[in-house]
């Protein structure tokens, strides 16, 4: 996907988001984030939100810190303001990228084609799996178009869970593919260290899931279970990733 197209997303999953929250009410527990409520989710999103656009609007080239969120995103605001706050977050950081310099140099933390690229592709994802939190109270979540769904693993795995090898002498961990039926698209994940692309014929592998893209992107951000899912071999090894496969934001106020 090209930057253009993960800000359109971002726009999308924004509003679909805000949608979301607005007819469900703020007090509704989120069954796919059990320690949060709709406040707490678009509180997040909404800080994020502010987070990630200083990078780029002020071509930041260290990362913003904790201390500093509550004085860049401002003040909470009641429930009664929350959308709003939230609505102009999201629509400040999609102006901000829309009106980047391609080349600009920021602070990033994932490989990409550029800083730019890599905000774009970061925040679209974002938003995307926290409009699918925001949608689970009514227990449907609209699906992700295969082309987004695909981004969204390679992102996940070959970014967050690159790994860097396995360590020398070290004994193998078990291997997870995952493989995505609407786009022909497949991936390799070994336990504890790296992931790879691996689109050709099936590997061996110790667990095996097939599903839509959709499905598998939000089977691996933990956001859905097997339900509908083709799952071969050791099924202990997707509980053993639901419990390793943790990312944790550490700039909450």
């Amino acid at each position: 996907m090209e930057i253009v197209e993960h800000i359109a997303t971002l726009r999308v999953e924004g509003e679909r988001l805000a949608g979301a929250a607005e007819h469900t009410g703020l007090d509704e527990p989120i069954p796919t984030t059990p320690e949060w409520r709709m406040r707490d989710l678009v509180r997040h999103i909404g800080d994020v939100h502010r987070w990630a656009g200083t990078h780029v609007a002020e071509r930041r080239t260290l990362p913003v810190g904790k201390d500093e969120l509550a004085e860049i995103a401002g003040p909470l605001p009641p429930d009664g303001g929350l959308l709003d706050w939230f609505r102009e977050g999201h629509g400040r950081l999609v102006r901000t990228l829309e009106a980047a310099d391609p080349h600009l140099e920021c602070w990033s933390f994932l490989p990409a084609p550029s800083p730019l690229a890599f905000w774009a592709r970061r925040q679209a994802h974002e938003t995307g799996i926290h409009r699918a939190d925001a949608q689970s109270p009514t227990g449907r979540i609209t699906p992700f178009s295969s082309e987004v769904a695909v981004d969204g693993v390679d992102e996940l795995l070959l970014g967050f869970f690159a790994g860097g090898g396995d360590e020398p002498g070290a004994p193998p961990g078990p291997t997870l593919y995952v493989r995505a039926r609407d786009q022909e698209a497949g991936w390799l994940v070994s336990m504890y260290d790296r992931s790879v692309r691996h689109d050709g014929e099936a590997p061996m592998a110790d667990c095996a899931v097939s599903g839509t893209a959709s499905d598998l992107y939000l089977l691996l951000w933990n956001r859905r279970g097997l339900d509908g899912l083709e799952v071969t071999g050791d099924r202990s090894v997707l509980d053993l990733w639901r419990q390793n496969a943790q990312i944790h934001w550490s700039r909450r106020r």
